[in-house]
């Protein structure tokens, strides 16, 4: 059976990547959240201050429950922080928020990339759950149009993974010069915002290496059952 060929290799270097990913972005935000920043501000009132100063007074800001659940809805232009984020003044906490700014920026602007992921969200929810299934059932039919299908919509995964790199990327570099340039962080500050920023984003590093190398193997679990 297929479950337990040789291309399951494939996938255990993203899998490796994703688990340092994870204890990177742990140990790193645990590190800066023990350090207060000069200014003594809440993270939440910095970011609100943040995108006044840059002409965005669209965006309402809230309170969510859990660690590191703080994220941005450009569908109703709100942005919610955790409870270890929305009252600390720590290093950590202005870096999360700032970012989650700079996606709220990226809309306002109608940066390109968070366009695009937005728009192909709901498709990519469809064909997530419905890429494994026809897969399989196209293998155990050995129908090869409907392993093809498979393939084809676990591919609109992949495209959203990797969009969502350059979304990322981009909001971090915002949440840094808005930071800096606001005077809201020092040059020792700024290093530990880059830090947590940068070991975030191994997270959607990690995810689109997955992704690539599920495809793969299920490129080469079809072109095996066609030969």
């Amino acid at each position: 059976m297929f479950y337990y060929d040789w291309t399951y290799l494939l996938i255990i270097p993203g899998l490796l990547l994703g688990i340092w990913a994870q204890m990177k972005v742990k140990s790193t935000y645990a590190e800066y959240s023990r350090k207060s920043t000069r200014l003594g501000r809440s993270a939440a009132s910095v970011v609100d201050d943040l995108l006044r100063r840059n002409g965005n007074n669209r965006v309402s800001i809230g309170r969510v429950s859990g660690e590191l659940t703080d994220h941005y809805n450009p569908a109703n232009e709100t942005l919610n922080l955790s409870d270890g984020v929305y009252a600390s003044d720590s290093i950590a906490a202005l870096g999360v928020a700032a970012h989650e700014a700079g996606h709220a920026m990226q809309k306002l602007e109608g940066y390109a990339p968070l366009r695009i992921r937005t728009a192909i969200v709901p498709a990519v929810n469809i064909c997530s759950g419905l890429s494994t299934p026809l897969f399989i059932l196209g293998l155990v039919m050995a129908w090869e149009p409907l392993t093809t299908l498979g393939i084809v919509l676990f591919a609109a995964s992949t495209v959203f993974a990797l969009v969502t790199l350059p979304v990322e990327f981009n909001a971090s570099n915002r949440a840094v010069a808005m930071l800096t340039e606001g005077g809201y962080v020092n040059g020792e500050e700024e290093r530990g915002v880059r830090k947590v920023l940068n070991a975030a984003a191994l997270t959607y590093v990690a995810a689109a290496v997955t992704s690539l190398l599920s495809l793969l193997r299920l490129l080469l679990i079809a072109r095996r059952r066609n030969d």
